[in-house]
This record gives structure tokens, C-alpha cells and sequence, in this order.
């Protein structure tokens, strides 16, 4: 059996968000699957509290090169080997996703954040498929009314030394992604080759960039047939993106959205909705998904 790994950066805001999510892991997998969170040395403490068996709390700054130092003040880090520009929140975040899976020994790695919960059980299957990890991928999705997720295509074809192309891009981005370890590798180490730096560095210079994106680009142009026998356009994941609070008339409304193969859901962190309103809708949201799978 493929031996799976979820992996989730937080931080102290965060934290009852993401003690939902890892209760509903370890309500809802397999016991061999663990989860990983991986948060700032002063949010150590607070996290510990879901330390088990299964749940294991890391600190970033042992998955980063010790050239990236974070500032006493202000909320950022710098690369000493080259500390301008500082290293956004946004970036380190990935960066940290990233610099899991390279050393990742687990042959697959689900990123979740820690707006996310899961609904039902769930097992390994719905991630690996003969040996080969799912991959997301919607055709077609990103065009110019999406110019943000455009720039992100246009860096990872940079970073990958890949020419470039006219929109419209397949996107690659979803609430619930799974990679393979092997293959953020090979990818990472291409990065390294082709900008002539670690790639650690190479990434935390851009101001514009998605690890979604540099890893979906890699499968399809890069990564060869293989990487691509397990390719779906579905999330796995409903997803409420909006920056206003979800309210509590709107439960029903998006509960009404979830589809026979959503194994989890996802309530934007930014959207603020209160933990009462967010409780509920992930129950409405598992009644729904039991009612469609049983009929």
C-alpha cells in the first residue's frame, strides 16, 4: 500500500482551523496516514497540543536553508544570500511545501491548509492509482480575465526554462493537491539547473509565484506519460473562496453544492466566518455527501 503523508503549514490564528482539520484526518483516514504541520519557532508551543501518534509538529525553520533567517520585526524573512526582496508570507508558505516534499520518503503528499476539513472516510485510492499519484488538471481554465494565475504560469515556465505560451492555460490549483515526492524532485532540481541557483532561492526572489502551478506545468510538459495515467479535473474539495463571511443562511446554499466525490471542503481562512457558522456548515456539508453516496 502507498504510504501517504497530508501536509499543512499554519500558524497561531490558525490554530483552531487546523485542529478541525486534524481531527477530521484522523477521524477519516487510515491510520497510517499521518499529518504533518509545519509552523514558526514561536507557534511551536501552542501547537504541541495536537502532537499523537499520527500528528507530528515541525518547525520551518528546519526545512529551509540556514540562509533564510527570519526578522525580529516585521512579518517576514529575508535570504541572507540575497535579501532583497524579503520573502513574503505567501511565498514561505510554499516554499515550505515544497521543501517537505523534497526530502519526503512517503510516496505521496496531499497539501491541505488549515481551512480545510474532510468529510467522510476516505482512503488512499482516491490520491495514488497503480503506483501513480493524481494529478489536477482543468483544461483551458486560466485565460485573461485571470491575469494573476496567467504571471504564475509565465515564472514557472521561466524557472523551468520552458518556452512560452499563449493563454489559455490548464489550472492546476485547488483546495485538495496531491504530489509525488519523487517528482518535486526531479522538478526542483530542473529549477536549480536552469536558474544556476539552489532552488530554495531561485523561488524566494519571485514576486509572483504558485507551487501549484510549477508542479501541474512540470507533469504535463516535463514529468513524461507515467506521471499522467491518473489525471482528473475534479477538486475533491467545495470550496468557499469569497472574503465576506460565509453567514448562516448560506449554509444550506453551499452544503447544496457538494458533489458525490468531494472528500473534503474548504472555507476560505480569509473569509473570517465565525468557528459556530464554519461548524455547521461542514455538518450540513457531511450530511449532504452521506445522503448522495447512500442514495
Amino acid at each position: 500500500m502507498s504510504q501517504v503523508t497530508i501536509l499543512t503549514p499554519s500558524f497561531a490564528p490558525d490554530f483552531d482551523l487546523c485542529a478541525n482539520l486534524n481531527r477530521s484526518i484522523l477521524d477519516f483516514f487510515p491510520s497510517t496516514v499521518e499529518h504533518h504541520i509545519v509552523v514558526r519557532p514561536s507557534d511551536i508551543q501552542i501547537f504541541r497540543a495536537l502532537s499523537n501518534q499520527r500528528t507530528h509538529i515541525r518547525c520551518r525553520a528546519e526545512c529551509l536553508p540556514a540562509s533564510f533567517v527570519r526578522m525580529p520585526f516585521g512579518n517576514y524573512t529575508v535570504n541572507l544570500t540575497r535579501p532583497f526582496p524579503p520573502i513574503r508570507g505567501w511565498i514561505m508558505q510554499q516554499l515550505i511545501k515544497l521543501a517537505v516534499a523534497t526530502e519526503s520518503k512517503d510516496d505521496v503528499i496531499i497539501l491541505a491548509d488549515s481551512d480545510v476539513e474532510f468529510l467522510r472516510p476516505t482512503g488512499v485510492e482516491a490520491f495514488v492509482r497503480d503506483g501513480t499519484v493524481r494529478f489536477y488538471r482543468l483544461p483551458e481554465a486560466i485565460d485573461a480575465r485571470l491575469p494573476r494565475h496567467g504571471t504564475w504560469h509565465r515564472v514557472a515556465r521561466d524557472l523551468l526554462g520552458l518556452d512560452q505560451k499563449p493563454l489559455p492555460f490548464a489550472d492546476y490549483i485547488s483546495s485538495l493537491v496531491a504530489w509525488n515526492p519523487a517528482i518535486v524532485r526531479q522538478m526542483l532540481d530542473r529549477v536549480s539547473s536552469i536558474t544556476g541557483s539552489h532552488w530554495a532561492s531561485a523561488i524566494a526572489r519571485q514576486l509572483h509565484f504558485s507551487e501549484s502551478t510549477l508542479y501541474g506545468v512540470y507533469v504535463d510538459e516535463l514529468a513524461g506519460d507515467v506521471a499522467k495515467r491518473f489525471v482528473s479535473s475534479e477538486t475533491l474539495c467545495l470550496s468557499y473562496w469569497d472574503d465576506t463571511p460565509l453567514s448562516g443562511a448560506g449554509i444550506a446554499a453551499f452544503a447544496r453544492a457538494v458533489r458525490p466525490d468531494d472528500v473534503a471542503a474548504m472555507i476560505s481562512a480569509k473569509s473570517r466566518t465565525p468557528l459556530d457558522v464554519r461548524r455547521n456548515a461542514f455538518a450540513a456539508c457531511r450530511k449532504g455527501v452521506g445522503s448522495l453516496l447512500t442514495g
